[in-house]
């Protein structure tokens, strides 16, 4: 197992961290409804209480945080592990939250039913060099149904909303490659990678697949599951995978690279930070822990 440093403990699942010119990272603690930032000596600061579920962040063209929020989980505390398990009862619907860093003011950038679109657990979310964003909608499951969802494609002002890809089987991570050409997409009960072809800000190609828009790049065997991903500077998409803890870094062709081993089978997310990105923070979500290690490729430079 690789040499993990732990940053924090005590976060009720923490997922979406980024990493912040100061050293710190701010993540959600989705358990929890808040957003915290986690200082170098792992000391922690609210950023907000947008309650529901807050999930994948991104900072904007304007420096503000954006939010998916998945509207909330229910969970189960076993053998040590906090899971998430099904739909919140009092499950407060899909959102795109815009959070101001400075004062905690929250915003509801797009909500279910807005331009005409179901939003039902949005995911994880990642700008694209033009300043509009991607985000996966995971969707809610409950006793004997599980929400049919997309990706979709937003502008950060709030003026547009569209779903590009219908259906994909609950995506979760999403990324770009460094050139921006190919979109990036984790599945997690398929455990599959998809990867879509850019045309333009907001748009792929819809028949590059068999089956549609997707192009399937990997899937391992074994009992696993896909969570967030991110992309390192040599266009690796480095996928946090559930089950066999750790992160499954796979090359643009579909190749696996590497396999990053942790210790919490809820490992979930990863982002790089400090001054040559090649510090890796990754989350271990069912221990509530922020880890880092050194990573040996530097992570992907993220356009905001």
């Amino acid at each position: 197992m690789n040499q993990l440093t732990t940053i924090a403990t005590g976060l009720r699942f923490p997922e979406g961290p980024v990493a912040m010119p100061d050293g710190s990272i701010i993540l959600v603690e989705i358990a929890a409804g808040r957003i915290t930032r986690i200082l170098p000596d792992g000391g922690k600061q609210i950023v907000a209480e947008p309650g529901g579920g807050p999930n994948g962040l991104a900072i904007g063209p304007d420096g503000k945080l954006y939010c998916c929020n998945n509207g909330g989980f229910e969970y189960l505390d076993r053998n040590g592990l906090l899971i998430p398990h099904g739909q919140a009862r009092d499950y407060s619907g899909g959102r795109i939250e815009r959070i101001d860093l400075e004062t905690g003011a929250i915003e509801t950038l797009y909500k279910d039913g807005d331009f005409g679109c179901t939003l039902r657990g949005p995911n994880d979310i990642v700008f694209d060099a033009h300043g509009g964003f991607w985000f996966t909608d995971h969707g809610k499951t409950r006793q004997r149904e599980r929400d049919v969802t997309g990706i979709f494609y937003a502008k950060a002002d709030g003026s547009f909303l569209q779903e590009v890809v219908f259906p994909s089987e609950n995506p979760n991570g999403i990324g770009l490659s460094p050139d921006g050409n190919t979109l990036y997409a984790a599945e997690t009960y398929t455990c599959r990678l998809m990867a879509f072809r850019v045309t333009a800000p907001g748009k792929v190609d819809q028949t590059a697949g068999l089956g549609g828009a997707g192009i399937p790049l990997y899937r391992p065997a074994g009992y696993k599951f896909f969570d967030s991903l991110g992309v390192d500077s040599a266009g690796n998409i480095c996928v946090a995978t559930i089950g066999e803890s750790g992160i499954s870094v796979i090359s643009p062709t579909g190749e696996l690279v590497d396999f990053v081993a942790t210790p919490d089978p809820f490992t979930t997310n990863i982002c790089w930070g400090g001054p040559d990105l090649r510090t890796a923070y990754i989350t271990l979500s069912g221990t509530g822990q922020l880890v880092s290690m050194d990573w040996p490729r530097p992570g992907l430079k993220l356009n905001h």
